[in-house]
């Protein structure tokens, strides 16, 4: 398929939803990213939103008074119990809870007969998301997982670029993300703890770096993994963020990595250069750089990384003989739906069954193996194999 630009290409505006029957919607866990999960549940005319649990006693109810969600049952001392309240006849739910919490909840909605979208990352360990997908395939319910950067047009378009062929037999990528002084803690320390997050910047804006070039190469199966992490700005006291917050304390809570970096064999004889960062002393890790032996895509960094393109990506091929670099101008934001409301949208259309659903786990197994495969490598200070079983 050959490669061609189009600059007045628009976003597609959203198709006519079928509000016949509305689909049922529970939120696990009402945590700040549970904002974003009402506030694009409630623009969808297709959706009655009737049940929500959280750990914390009065958390849920307060949660959704403040959003002017009213009729919802909250009384539930876990998710379990919401779960198995068959009154509720639900259809799907969001799993918005802290990553160590992310595969139990998955696989108990999904066993209860419970469609889910799942935040990201998947979870911690390899292991866990392995028996996400056994859940998945045992029930055949859907589970997306929540990776919105996909569904930009801009992501799109790298995907569509490889496809093309344009760039050849792809054989090194490198990839990452940075902020200079980025360390999660405004909402506390859900993000910073081993015990409630198991990864710091991997889980968090790692994965995201991740998928934007495996999904755009097809998902290669990672072999081994050769990884290092660190956490010299989260155990600092002096740290900024904490300074200027008045928390010195946190850094004797945190428990997770703030920066790592890998080397990673895919197969097709893919070598993929990896870094990430939540606190370093410079302002990006670098552009992405995705190379084949026809040619070579610049995909330009951000200085917070946070599943964006920064700018106009560049394709460095020859033409006739001649070395030269075709630029790809950015796409506009669709203006009429977020990033976040097509995660929604394209969730639901996948539980009607009229959609496919966006973000199989079948492809974020490999994410989540390549980022607990760097954890582990890192623990033992040594390459390691990528051990995957069929599911």
């Amino acid at each position: 398929m050959a490669f061609t630009y189009d600059p007045n290409a628009a976003n597609s505006s959203a198709a006519k939803v079928d509000t016949s029957r509305k689909l049922r919607i529970g939120i696990i866990g009402t945590g700040w990213i549970a904002d974003a999960h009402i506030a694009s549940y409630k623009k969808m005319p297709d959706v009655e939103i009737v049940a929500g649990a959280d750990l914390i006693p009065g958390k849920a109810a307060a949660f959704f008074k403040k959003h002017g969600v009213e009729g919802v049952k909250t009384d539930y001392a876990s998710h379990k119990e919401m779960l198995a309240d068959k009154s509720l006849q639900l259809d799907a739910v969001s799993v918005c809870t802290y990553n160590r919490t992310h595969a139990v909840c998955a696989i108990d909605s999904m066993k209860a007969g419970v469609h889910v979208l799942l935040e990201k990352p998947m979870c911690v360990t390899t292991e866990e998301a392995i028996e996400i997908c056994r859940a998945e395939k045992e029930t055949g319910k859907v589970l997306s997982i929540g990776f919105q950067p996909r569904l930009d047009e801009n992501m799109k378009m790298i995907k569509k670029i490889v496809d093309s062929g344009e760039l050849g037999q792809i054989y090194y990528i490198q990839t990452g993300g940075g902020r200079r002084r980025g360390i999660p803690t405004p909402f506390g320390t859900t993000f910073i703890e081993d015990k409630t997050a198991g990864l710091g910047a991997l889980g968090d804006i790692g994965c995201y770096s991740l998928d934007m070039v495996l999904n755009a190469i097809g998902y290669p199966k990672p072999l081994t993994v050769s990884g290092w992490k660190s956490d010299f700005f989260g155990k600092d006291p002096s740290y900024s963020n904490y300074v200027k917050t008045g928390h010195p304390e946190y850094a004797s809570l945190f428990g997770v990595d703030d920066f790592a970096a890998a080397f990673v064999r895919l197969e097709g004889g893919i070598i993929l250069d990896f870094r990430i960062a939540w606190a370093m002393n410079m302002d990006t890790c670098g552009d992405t750089l995705i190379l084949g032996t026809k040619g070579g895509l610049r995909i330009p960094s951000t200085e917070c990384w946070n599943g964006s393109v920064g700018g106009a990506m560049k394709i460095y091929h020859e033409v006739c003989g001649s070395q030269v670099c075709t630029e790809i101008p950015i796409i506009p934001e669709d203006r009429n739906m977020s990033l976040f409301d097509k995660k929604i949208r394209s969730f639901l259309d996948a539980c009607k069954g009229i959609a496919p659903i966006p973000v199989p786990s079948s492809q974020i197994l490999y994410n989540q193996a390549i980022i607990d495969g760097i954890a582990k490598s890192s623990a033992i200070g040594k390459e390691i194999a990528i051990e995957i079983p069929e599911i």
